[in-house]
Formats: C-alpha cells, structure tokens, sequence
C-alpha cells in the first residue's frame, strides 16, 4: 500500500488535473481513496472504473455510478451493488438469479425489491447459501413459504427475518410445522455429531459446539434464539422460555418488551448475571423491579441499570454511590426536568453531581457551578460544556491539572491560546495532545508540540493549521500512519503535491 498515494487521493486540495494523474496510476487501494471524494466527475468517475474494476463496488455505494455506467457481465459485483440500492436494471437480477457464480447468487438475494419471478427462482436455488439470503430479507409472504423449508437453516433466517408474520414466528418455535429434514451440521458429517472446539478442517465453517443427533438441535437452538430476538414473535410465544434450560434463550427473552410482569420477576432472579443485567436495561420492567435490581449483587446490573432511560431519579442517585458508570450522559439524566436537573446540581454527593454534569445544555449558572467544584470528577465532567469562559477553564486546569487537561481540550470554545497553554502544562497529559491535535482552533504552535506525541502525531499531521513545511517533512515520517495524513493534508502546498504525483 502507498501510503503517500491514498493520501493525496483524499486530499480536499488536490486539483483535478492532479486527480486525473493519480487515477492513471491508481491500485485497489488508491481508487478506494478517490471513490470517496466529493468532487470527482463523470468521466473521472469512468475512469476510475476502467483503472481499477473492483472500485465500481464503492463507487455505486457512493452514489457516483448508474445503470447506464455499468456492464453486468464484466462488472458483476457492482452491478449487484446498484440492485441493492435499487439504482440497477431488472433484468440484470434475472441474468444473476442464473448466474453460476454462487457468490453472485447470494448477493442478489440479499437485494430489496426483486421482481417476484427472480425470488421464485432464489427460493428454488440448489444451494441452501441462496434460499437462507433470500429468507432473511425477503417479503413477509416468500417468509411464510420459506418457514416449512426442509432446510433447518432456512428455516433460522425465516425466524430472523423481521418482515415473517407473527403467526409464522410463532409456529417456527412451537411444533405446528413438520420438523426439518436437513441441517448443516448433518450436511457435513453423519449424525450424531458434535463440531470440535478446535477443528483442524480449513473449509469447515461450523461453530464450536455445533451438533445434530438426527433432531437438528444446534440450529433448533437457533431458529428459537432468532425468534425470541424478533420483535414481532407473539408475547404469548416466547414466554413459556422462561425457565428454559439454555442460558442463553433466557438471556434473549431479558430483553424483550412486552412481557408480563411475572416474567421479568422470574428473570431478575436468574442465577447468570448476564441475563440479570440485560433484564436491568430493559425499559419495559417496572420501577419496583427497578428497586429490586438496584442492589443486585453484580456490578454489571447496577451499571445496566444506571442506563435504563426509565429509572427512577432517587434510584439513580443511589446507584451513582457504588457503581462505575463512566463519563457517559445516561438516559435518565439527558431526559430530567429543569427542577431535577437543579436538584442533581445541587447534590452533596460529588457522584451525582458528575453524572448531571454530563450534559452539554446545563444553564449557565449550573454549568459555572460545576466548574469550578472543588471535585475533579465534576469538573473534568461538565468541562468539555459550550460557553465556558477561558478564564474558568484556565482556574479549573489550575485547581485539578492532569485530571482535567484532556477534557477541558475538547472543550469547542476553547481559545487558541488555552490550547497552546495546555500543550505546556507541567506535567503534561498526553490524551490532552490528541483532543488538541483534532480541535479546530489548534494553532500551528500547538500542533507542532503535539508532534512530539506518539499518539497525536498523526492526527496533527492531519490538521489544516499545520505550518506547510512541517507537513512537507512529514511525508517521509517512519510511521505511515503519519504520511498518509499529511499527505491529505490540505495545507500541502500544491507544488509538492504536484511532484508526488507521477506524470502521465
């Protein structure tokens, strides 16, 4: 990979004559650079399709292709990729339905819209590859026939399929179907069979555990899991699993809505933390249950808890006690009234007072009073807020230091001279060198002192602001990462650039 190359290809600066050069040069790698610039044209476009034929893919993704501009048979994969977007021609998806590349049949039935006569053919594909695409996409009424197919695996993707009626679902967990015939563990070896965990086949594509006795029981396993994560699988469907053998049926169900209450009391008693602590973030279960969770033994469930956009505030205020939430806006607190936010700014615990301070659209009297609390944790908390003035973000890095330094570089009105301020702090904090290096107000001084960051340094060399020569001496960096950034730096001068890139 040229580094330097797939640089420039994405540099917003480079002319168009300079463009037309790079295309003609262009590998995999540098078309996938141009394939996402803004600014090629038709025949840059066309061009760039002629060069390298694989970039036609990222090009229809990209909007930049039309039917008009592609030939089925000698750009197969783009051409697929314009069906999926429904940009391609029809008949192109009845020449693929025959295609003998089974790569392309696949691909084609994952595309929506297909003319009915094509996913007839799909469904009837001789390989299970094709009809298990076509069944988890398709159309609620191609889902319904699917449902009853011999193949136990079509029958998973059916239970997947979020367009499978209800009623339909509902049959592929209980026992109104006739059993599959066929599955892919018995396809591969005679039951009863069990994969090992380290299979030394290289073509073998069967998950550790995988078995079949002659009742398909790894995929059975499957088509109820799929169905239980389906939301239009009928409530009264799914709630017999409740006590289900299998942690992970249960662990599925924790997260379904509309479930009655007496289901989730069972989970929340659940032996496996996991299915505790989904059930926790679940916004269907009630505050009482809530309360119940609240001091659950698992430090997972009180921390999925904290999330729940429903729980109650005087229960939240007791989870911020002993639980590690992380610097992250919970639900509860984005959505808290103008008094509950006052309240939460005003708690004697420090804990509360970080997680409200969280938001980024506090009222100035609020957002200054958490600046400048005399907990760090608060501070860094609320220190990235819009409207801080310098001169309460120079007091907060002068009361909490390295605690604050890389929070208070995000801050989006931070002047250029707090940032160059903070790339001199003693000791420095070498997070706050990467926000620095990404900020939009980064001077050419601050950029340069966050060269000296191992971490920062591609980033920086990246950023519009930085002086021109010392991007020019960044192009031959030990580390690629860097080169390729200040490659596609903007402020390269066009000279340079110029003789980057190899004449036609």
């Amino acid at each position: 990979m040229d580094h330097l190359l797939c640089g420039l290809a994405a540099d917003p600066a480079l002319s168009a004559g300079l463009v037309d050069r790079l295309i003609a040069v262009a590998d995999d790698d540098i078309a996938e650079s141009l394939a996402v610039r803004k600014d090629l044209s038709r025949a840059q476009v066309a061009a760039v399709v002629a060069r390298v034929p694989e970039s036609g893919v990222r090009l229809a993704y990209e909007g930049l292709l039309t039917a008009a501009d592609i030939d089925p048979v000698t750009q197969p994969r783009a051409a697929l990729a314009l069906l999926d977007k429904r940009a391609g021609n029809p008949e192109w998806a009845r020449r693929f339905a025959a295609d003998p590349v089974l790569e392309h049949r696949e691909k084609l039935a994952v595309c929506p819209g297909l003319p009915a006569d094509v996913r007839e053919n799909l469904a009837a594909d001789p390989d299970v590859r094709v009809v298990t695409e076509l069944a988890l996409w398709t159309t609620p009424d191609m889902a319904t026939r699917l449902a009853g197919h011999p193949h136990a695996e079509v029958r998973r993707a059916v239970a997947a399929n979020e367009a499978t009626p209800p009623d339909v679902l509902a049959a592929l967990i209980g026992e109104e179907l006739p059993p599959p015939r066929r599955c892919l563990v018995c396809d591969r070896a005679a039951p009863p069979f069990v994969q090992e965990p380290q299979c030394p086949r290289s073509d073998c594509d069967l998950p550790p555990g995988a078995s079949c006795d002659g009742s398909h029981e790894s995929t059975t396993h499957e088509i109820q899991e799929a169905a239980l994560r389906n939301p239009g699988t009928p409530t009264e469907a799914v709630v017999g699993f409740v006590d289900h053998p299998s942690m992970l049926l249960r662990w599925t169900l924790a997260t379904r809505p509309g479930l009655p209450p007496e289901v989730y009391r069972r989970l929340a008693a659940d032996p496996v933390p996991g299915v505790r602590a989904d059930l926790a973030g679940n916004p269907a279960i009630d505050a009482a249950l809530m309360r119940i969770l609240a001091d659950d033994r698992d430090h997972e469930v009180r921390r999925r808890l904290a999330g729940n956009p429903n729980v109650p505030l005087d229960v939240l205020v007791h989870l911020a006690d002993g639980t590690r939430i992380g610097a992250t806006l919970l639900p509860r607190i984005a959505a808290a009234s103008p008094g509950e936010v006052r309240q939460l700014g005003q708690s004697p615990n420090p804990a509360v007072r970080m997680l409200v301070g969280q938001r980024r659209d506090l009222p100035p009297e609020i957002r200054d009073v958490l600046a400048d609390d005399p907990d760090a944790k608060v501070a860094k908390s609320v220190a990235p807020h819009p409207g801080l003035t310098e001169a309460r973000l120079r007091a907060m890095v002068d009361r909490h230091g390295v605690r604050v330094l890389a929070k208070v570089a995000t801050n989006p009105d931070a002047s250029p001279a707090l940032l160059e301020y903070l790339t001199r702090h003693e000791p420095p904090a070498q997070k706050a060198f990467r926000e620095i290096a990404r900020h939009r107000n980064a001077t050419a001084r601050a950029l340069l002192d966050c060269l000296a960051d191992r971490r920062a340094r591609p980033i920086a060399a990246g950023h519009p602001a930085l002086l021109p020569s010392a991007v020019v001496d960044l192009l031959t960096d030990a580390d690629s990462q860097v080169v390729e950034a200040a490659a596609a730096n903007p402020a390269l001068p066009l000279a340079v650039m110029s003789d980057l890139v190899p004449q036609l």
